[in-house]
């Protein structure tokens, strides 16, 4: 495969798997390394299975004879990633954000914001892959929900519980806090991904980083009296 750029960490945990059910044989590894960078820098609707096979450096049939079709192709990349190797890879790596204690809920945004942006840099094409292609697929949501979702919305909430007895957060229901927050870094980190770190672009990251912490605790910090 003639792959100049580094695979991401979630793609060198998935080749590296010791797990039977995850373990590839080498053909394999190159199909999916191929598929995921075409699908990241492509999408899956205009991904073809003879460029997967071309970058792959494998004949076209021999995608078809581990992958019934293409979208068995993109599920075997996400579907395993997700479950397996992101859902566990983003609570290790995430879960040390959860652990420390935080004298402000700004605080725990801004390190919330880092350990995404660190995490992303290191794993863009999943990202991309999600962002251009779960939106289209309920089964990947459903996925998603299951695996990632519900294991964060739970470690959030015993922050986020914490800082409204505190009285430091209006009195909104935990998960609505979290909504909040969430959809809005979110926002933040993709735009980021996708267009400020293209180079020319008028971006000043940490006017940006800032700008959406103070955003989010107008919204949801108690007034000082």
């Amino acid at each position: 495969m003639n792959d100049k750029q580094p695979l991401d960490e979630w793609l060198k945990e998935l080749m590296q798997q010791d797990d039977p059910q995850l373990r590839m044989t080498d053909k394999q590894a190159r199909i999916v390394a191929a598929a995921a960078e075409i699908f990241a820098s492509k999408g899956f609707a205009a991904a073809s299975t003879s460029e997967i096979a071309q970058r792959a450096g494998v004949a076209e049939g021999t995608i078809f004879r581990h992958y019934r079709t293409k979208k068995d192709l993109l599920l075997s990349i996400v579907a395993p990633v997700m479950s397996r190797i992101v859902a566990p890879f983003v609570m290790r790596d995430f879960g040390r954000v959860f652990e420390d204690r935080y004298d402000s809920f700004d605080q725990f945004l801004r390190a919330v914001i880092d350990n995404r942006i660190l995490f992303l840099k290191k794993n863009m094409s999943i990202l991309k892959i999600f962002v251009q292609e779960v939106p289209f697929h309920p089964d990947l949501q459903e996925q998603f929900q299951k695996v990632v979702l519900k294991q964060v919305l739970a470690r959030m909430t015993v922050i986020v519980d914490r800082f409204r007895e505190d009285g430091m957060l209006i009195d909104l229901p935990s998960t609505t806090i979290i909504r909040l927050a969430v959809s809005t870094m979110i926002g933040y980190v993709i735009v980021r991904a996708l267009y400020g770190e293209k180079e020319g672009a008028d971006w000043d990251d940490e006017q940006e980083r800032q700008a959406t912490i103070d955003f989010i605790m107008r919204g949801l910090a108690v007034p000082s009296p």
